[in-house]
């Protein structure tokens, strides 16, 4: 962060005050944050040709930059938060959907077992109607 002593504003110090609350506020990023040290030792002593008021509005203007950098990345954050809720929401819809399918294949295999049972009995009973029809023919004649 950067602090710039009340007495280097040119301003009432109502406005004083709410300038270093802006400055000091702000959040750097560490490698922003980093640069702004370096560049803080070398703007701490006006510029020839350049006011204090100048200096306050190019540090007014990074920390608004920062700001919005900060609020770009805090945005990204919550979009992908939110795409991993999506995610694990439509992971739960497909596990119910699994276990669904797979509750309906043991019922086909019960339904198919049952089936193979009835073939094997009508098959045994056209067995024993043939065998039935051959008496009978025997005793007509």
């Amino acid at each position: 962060m950067v602090f710039l002593h009340e007495n280097s504003f040119m301003g009432t110090s109502q406005e004083n005050a709410e300038c270093t609350k802006l400055i000091c506020v702000c959040p750097f990023p560490r490698t922003i944050a980093s640069q702004n040290r370096k560049m803080a030792s070398a703007d701490s002593q006006p510029r020839f040709g350049q006011s204090v008021k100048g200096l306050l509005s190019d540090k007014v203007g990074s920390c608004s930059g920062d700001v919005i950098a900060l609020t770009r990345q805090v945005l990204k954050g919550s979009r992908s938060q939110e795409l991993l809720g999506q995610a694990a929401r439509s992971m739960v819809i497909q596990e119910d959907a699994i276990l669904h399918s797979e509750d309906s294949l043991r019922k086909m295999s019960i339904i198919t077992t049952h089936l193979q049972y009835q073939q094997e009995a009508i098959q045994k009973n056209v067995e024993h109607s043939k065998n039935l029809q051959d008496q009978l023919r025997h005793l007509l004649k």
